[in-house]
């Protein structure tokens, strides 16, 4: 069944991520075809073609490697090293203008925005879930000796700006906690709170993890983690919790004397309590409750700290119905942060922490692996278009910006770039751009699920208990 499910996923995640693709070059096709361009190839994806048919003289192609597509136009500035040798000598074809050239280029990045915005208006209709992260600034758990820790931050603080920049969720990028604590540069990062009707403001210094050598560089982080509400999912076979009365769907709002903001807070609390019975403040179907159980050191602990079992807490989701513009604008500026950040002077963030085809595949797998998974697999579809379309703007030669470029240079001259010259430039961004994608997909493979089933912390066990 799980294989079943695994194969079911991956074809979702191949549909989607093509029709992404494929959208793009159609929007180069269909004006090739408007403006009189012969078309020699269209192909989805790179390399040696495990699929191939000709049609009206174009030849439709699906390629080996899943990073892309193109659409062969011998009359535009040919692509030799990623689209092949073309079957027709440009010579032996009639120039086209500059405009033409134009037009052919802008219309795949062109295409793609209007496939976001199809997107966007689907997600305006069926809802874009949303987590507890994305709708809260308060401080859940704050990691004992961390940064924030030292700093003076505390569970319950209402995080109201981050290096002087106004925040209105946790996670994600934008303005959010942790993309402002990641794109601060200074020693340390200045964050103001409210706190009982008081407005303080800390400076922690961050930290970063360390990573092996092969691997992404962490970012900068202060430790701390969003509050969320404590709603028990799932708990450990013979565990105290469960022998103690604890349900699913058990909401968690204490300890004892302590008010609960996240399940590190009551992790950190009995470790620290574990020779005494603890009472949880519960509420069970609208009526409060109180129950009373007694931390364990489980049968295969390797730390020596009690634990009451509760393996899961539920991830609580909500629908928002944002409007088409604002999902379009919102990831257009989500670009336009991550350029700044990448080309900072002091920013930590880098080229190896952008995603390749590989990460964008993965993340599509693990958003249809999810609750909600097409919701959420439409609304990233927002992004991704407008990233495509963005990135291909670029006046890169390789990329769509570059054969607008060319074509501006070459209508401003009056006569065709040396062939020569055109090829020598295509052929060496060619390389480049290969080159880079690979370098992507080195870190992108090491995040694969392989990688982070093999990383799960290993199941606690309890003593059976007597009833």
């Amino acid at each position: 069944m799980s294989i079943l499910k695994f194969l079911f996923i991956l074809l979702e995640v191949l549909l989607l991520f093509n029709l992404l693709i494929f959208v793009h070059e159609l929007g180069h096709f269909l004006a090739a075809r408007w403006r009189g361009l012969k078309v020699e190839r269209f192909a989805i994806w790179f390399g040696k073609p495990i699929w191939k048919t000709r049609i009206n003289g174009v030849e439709y192609v699906l390629g080996t490697i899943p990073a892309g597509g193109y659409v062969s136009l011998p009359q535009m500035a040919t692509m030799e090293t990623i689209e092949g040798k073309p079957e027709t000598e440009s010579e032996a074809l009639p120039p086209i203008s500059a405009l033409d050239k134009i037009i052919v280029a802008f219309a795949g990045p062109l295409f793609s925005f209007l496939l976001a915005l199809a997107f966007a208006v689907i997600v305006m209709f069926v809802g874009r879930p949303v987590s507890e992260t994305e709708t809260t600034t308060t401080i859940g758990y704050v990691m004992k000796g961390g940064p924030a820790d030292q700093a003076g931050l505390r569970p319950g603080d209402r995080i109201l700006a981050v290096d002087g920049k106004p925040v209105t969720k946790f996670g994600g990028m934008g303005d959010s906690v942790t993309w402002r604590i990641v794109r601060s540069e200074g020693e340390s990062v200045s964050i103001r709170v409210s706190r009982d009707g008081q407005t303080l403001e800390f400076n922690p210094k961050p930290v970063r993890e360390k990573t092996k050598a092969w691997e992404r560089k962490s970012l900068r982080k202060v430790q701390i983690a969003p509050a969320h509400t404590l709603i028990v999912s799932e708990m450990v076979t013979n565990s105290p919790a469960a022998h103690a009365g604890l349900r699913p769907g058990d909401r968690v709002t204490g300890v004892d004397e302590l008010e609960l903001y996240h399940f590190g807070m009551l992790e950190d609390y009995v470790a620290t309590n574990a020779e005494k019975r603890v009472i949880l403040h519960v509420v069970r179907e609208g009526s409060p409750l109180e129950i009373a159980v007694q931390p364990e050191v489980p049968i295969n602990a390797t730390d020596g700290k009690a634990s009451l079992g509760i393996r899961t807490w539920e991830n609580r989701l909500s629908l928002q119905y944002p409007g088409a513009i604002e999902q379009v604008r919102s990831s257009v500026l989500v670009m336009v942060d991550t350029f700044g950040a990448l080309f900072a002077p002091n920013s930590d963030i880098q080229a190896q922490h952008l995603g390749g085809a590989v990460k964008i595949m993965d993340v599509y797998y693990r958003l249809f692996d999810s609750e909600q998974g097409w919701r959420l697999a439409l609304w990233f579809s927002v992004l991704m278009n407008v990233n495509l379309a963005l990135l291909n703007l670029l006046p890169i030669p390789v990329l769509d910006g570059g054969h607008i470029t060319l074509a501006i240079v070459e209508g401003i001259r009056r006569k065709p770039i040396s062939v020569r010259l055109i090829g020598a430039i295509q052929t060496t961004c060619a390389v480049l751009l290969i080159g880079f994608m690979v370098y992507l997909a080195f870190y992108d493979v090491q995040e694969l699920p392989w990688k982070r089933n093999r990383e799960k912390p290993v199941e606690i066990q309890f003593a059976p208990k007597a009833n």
